[in-house]
């Protein structure tokens, strides 16, 4: 793995857009390290390269300042029974500053005191994962954010008409602030530098803090329209720069727009969508770019603030909302340390692809880059405004999605607090029944060593960015963004203008969408373990893929068309490109000289049995597994230890209806199920393993040879 990649952001040189540059101390060893299975925590002091531990990333959350301090000791204790073995918390800006520049760290309030807090997390053997902001949602009003910096428009962000962008949200409306804006990030730099005063001397081996979040589900707070925001003065100023990196000349930018007038000192960004043809998408295409450019300068910036404040030897961190592939936040830009995914989903079959698309993701892109796939927010209950999440739907989420590769999780919430329902733990850190299920998932991952083992996927559905932005920027619904309408399970068939913008055929999204799902119909019809890679993390995401299917909308990135070349004529690989011959780059402009075709296949599959018969014929020339089952509302995945022998299996049945299944894994003997009260084995028979899976439930079993 790149060594880099395991480092604290402090032991990197940072590059920032965004805002004015952040004063640095010389960097330290770091602290804490990410590893593969969790977090490597030195055994012999900060300074030290010698022994050291790994500690898997198994969290809960509880928020300090929403419960009386005589509570703090018995929900830790709570958690701690749970087998969980970090607090995650919130530091909410919001709560602590009385004044401009006044903070109340338990001097006046006892419930503020979160060094205290952390202290008795630290006396438990509990590490933390500490996230000060500045955005923090927790369902606060102005999501913890002080009331006077939603309030300053100097920190706000604008709408085309130069409005304050609001976010309808309970129980108060707000404008969001603008991740552009100078005003806002010195305002941030404040309160870094306060909090990090009060929390920094906590860090791993001296207090129990080993990992910091940065900012909080970063998708211009789910107000992420392509054209809902942002047109702050300071985004114009960022927005103009972009281009001028990316053109270099107004003659290039004049060419790329199809404007003959333009300047980078008087370019303006587009506010609605209005392209006829495909030439016209280009500055679309660059304003979505631009989007995804803004966040990740903010969260660099965001980030060497942290750091260079006092929080230096730690991993960062960010979170991923839901339906975070049809926002601005790209993986592949953020250049923190370890990225993260909210899981909020429902028992349901919908609800299960999207777990395996989002983890299976999720996991490709971490394992090229020595890094833990984490849930930083599992849901476990909801907040009452929300649509009703049953134990049944949480357990099943944590349990899918650990069976599609993720490896650490944070429970939110562990302990329930105000504008919150269903935690397994009550507000006075009392245990409920549904505590006893997520105790028992935590011995059988003791038990199996499971932050170990690995799910093998050697084949990668590959989705280019300029996909992604192309079904962003032809959003066909207005002020209901993408991100809505993948929550409830809708596609680019039901968000996206069906215009195919004089490429031919239909609608470019819908195609490769289409492209993507025929093949993933097929492979799992097959029994074959396959996973989703991003397009801008494709080096680190398939470095271990023997077959790779990239669905292209006309126009691939040249970097991404030189790597897929690369893996086509590597010996072992098969690469196959489709629905359409990419003719255009990463922005839609067309190609002076076509891409070179080399070992790369090129197949429309205009019908569903031409994707069935190619699957076949890979499983025979690449000799993939394949774990065949039946009936076909059972999903199957099997993990393996560093030696490659099957250890645990994972049996989902996302239905209202028991299944009685039938499955063929080769090599096993035998299966033991880990999480029911006694162990219970189930023998080999002729050809396979006859079982039943309950509805709405994830059976975990134990693989004897």
């Amino acid at each position: 793995m790149p060594e880099s990649r395991t480092r604290s952001l402090r032991a990197r040189r940072l590059k920032i857009d965004p805002g004015e540059p952040v004063s640095q101390r010389a960097p330290q060893i770091a602290r804490v390290r990410l590893h593969p299975h969790g977090l490597e925590l030195p055994t012999g002091g900060p300074h030290t390269e010698r022994a050291s531990s790994v500690l898997p990333l198994y969290a809960g959350s509880m928020h300090y300042w929403r419960h009386h301090p005589s509570t703090w000791a018995a929900g830790l204790d709570a958690m701690r029974e749970m087998g969980l073995l970090l607090v995650d918390t919130y530091v909410p800006w919001g709560v602590h500053e009385r004044e401009p520049g006044v903070y109340d760290f338990g001097t006046k309030e006892p419930r503020h005191d979160v060094g205290r807090f952390l202290r008795m997390a630290h006396e438990r053997g509990l590490r933390a994962v500490v996230r000060p902001g500045p955005h923090i949602n927790a369902e606060l009003t102005y999501f913890g954010l002080p009331e006077r910096i939603v309030w300053d428009r100097a920190c706000q962000a604008r709408t085309p008409r130069d409005n304050p962008v609001m976010l309808p949200i309970v129980p108060v409306a707000f404008p969001v602030p603008s991740y552009a804006s100078r005003v806002f990030h010195a305002e941030v730099e404040r309160w870094f530098d306060r909090v990090a005063k009060e929390l920094a001397p906590l860090r791993y081996p001296e207090g129990p803090i080993v990992l910091v979040q940065i900012d909080n589900e970063g998708a211009l707070y789910f107000r992420d329209g392509a054209y809902d925001q942002d047109y702050h003065p300071d985004a114009i100023v960022l927005f103009r720069r972009f281009l001028r990196g990316k053109y270099r000349t107004p003659r290039e930018l004049r060419a790329a727009w199809g404007q003959s007038d333009l300047s980078f000192s008087t370019v303006t960004p587009p506010v609605r969508f209005e392209a006829t043809t495909a030439d016209d998408l280009v500055r679309h295409m660059d304003w979505m770019e631009f989007h995804e450019h803004l966040l990740a300068g903010a969260m660099q910036r965001m980030a060497r603030t942290l750091v260079a404040s006092g929080f230096d030897g730690l991993p960062t961190m960010h979170n991923f909302p839901l339906a975070e592939a049809v926002t601005p936040l790209n993986a592949g830009r953020i250049e923190l340390d370890l990225i993260g995914l909210d899981y909020y989903h429902r028992a349901t079959p919908q609800d299960h692809v999207a777990i395996l698309r989002r983890t299976s993701e999720l996991v490709s892109r971490c394992a090229g880059m020595g890094a833990p796939p984490y849930g930083a927010e599992v849901g476990a209950g909801f907040p009452p405004f929300f649509s009703p999440l049953t134990e049944d739907d949480s357990i099943y989420t944590l349990m899918a999605a650990m069976a599609y590769g993720l490896r650490g999780y944070n429970l939110y919430m562990a302990v329930e607090r105000d504008r919150w329902v269903g935690a397994p733990i009550d507000p006075q850190g009392r245990r409920r029944p549904f505590a006893d299920r997520f105790e028992a998932l935590s011995r059988a991952l003791e038990q199996t060593r499971f932050h170990t083992l690995t799910r093998r996927a050697p084949v990668r559905l590959v989705v280019p960015r300029s996909l992604r932005r192309l079904a962003r920027a032809t959003h066909a619904f207005g002020p209901m963004t993408p991100a809505m309408f993948h929550v409830i399970g809708a596609g680019f068939r039901e968000s996206c203008l069906e215009d195919d913008f004089g490429l031919g055929g239909g609608a470019p999204t819908l195609d490769a969408e289409a492209y993507l799902r025929a093949f993933e119909r097929a492979l799992s019809a097959r029994g074959v373990p396959f996973a989703y890679a991003g397009g801008e993390t494709f080096d680190v995401s398939t470095r271990d893929a023997r077959w790779l299917i990239c669905a292209t909308a006309g126009g691939v990135k040249r970097e991404l068309w030189a790597s897929l070349l690369l893996a086509a004529n590597t010996e072992g690989t098969r690469v196959t490109v489709g629905p359409r011959i990419p003719d255009r780059d990463g922005s839609l402009r067309r190609l002076d000289v076509p891409y070179e075709r080399g070992a790369i296949e090129l197949e429309p599959l205009e019908e569903m049995a031409q994707a069935d018969s190619l699957v076949a014929r890979r499983i025979e020339e690449l000799a993939l597994p394949t774990y065949p089952h039946a009936p076909d509302d059972i999903f199957v995945a099997v993990h393996e230890d560093e030696r490659g022998t099957a250890k645990v299996a994972f049996f989902m049945n996302p239905t209202a209806a028991e299944v009685s299944a039938r499955v063929a894994l080769p090599g096993a003997g035998a299966l033991v199920d880990l999480m029911a009260p006694r162990a219970r084995r189930i023998a080999r028979t002729a050809g396979g393993f006859d079982l039943v899976v309950p509805p709405h439930t994830v059976r975990m079993m134990a693989i004897e040879s």
